[in-house]
């Protein structure tokens, strides 16, 4: 069993503290001292509490989850309001549809997230993923050629995902 350094047993998962510290502050919408002491206890005690919960963190290509992170900030603005026009225009020019987006990998980490992603960008709602069938089930509120979002979400977000995780596409050899 290797010996952890001090560090890493005051700090087990650092991204996971630096995530909760910024949380607090923007929930407490506060840069006031005792919220930023209070901000750095808790993104200390909580990750050490969810230590034994947290399996493996995956290794990843941090500069492609940033630009990615961006990415999809960027589509949720733009479909926001998109959506929103949608929405308040008249109703007789939505064309709702149900479509099944195929997965390259039965990596759960990808599928999972590529699942969100899909959900949290307005218009679009992943009802589920089959890993059976090796696809999602994607509903969105307006499409008329399902074929150009799929290939859209395989590109904008299935690709960066797969490569984040370096996770080898199904039917590759290597």
């Amino acid at each position: 069993m290797q010996k952890s350094s001090l560090f890493d047993r005051i700090m087990p998962h650092p991204f996971v503290s630096v995530i909760v510290a910024i949380s607090w502050l923007m929930l407490a919408n506060s840069a006031a001292l005792f919220d930023i002491l209070v901000a750095i206890l808790i993104g200390l005690v909580i990750p050490k509490l969810v230590q034994p919960f947290i399996v493996r963190t995956p290794n990843i290509h941090w500069d492609l989850a940033v630009k990615l992170v961006f990415v999809v900030l960027w589509d949720i603005i733009i479909s926001n309001i998109r959506v929103a026009k949608q929405v308040l225009g008249p109703t007789d020019r939505l064309h709702p549809k149900w479509y099944r987006v195929p997965l390259d990998t039965d990596h759960d980490q990808v599928n999972s997230l590529l699942a969100m992603i899909i959900t949290t960008t307005p218009g679009t709602v992943s009802a589920g993923i089959d890993q059976e069938r090796g696809d999602i089930l994607v509903h969105s509120i307006n499409t008329d050629n399902p074929e150009a979002d799929i290939l859209e979400i395989k590109q904008r977000y299935e690709a960066p995902l797969i490569a984040i995780f370096h996770v080898k596409q199904q039917g590759d050899s290597q």
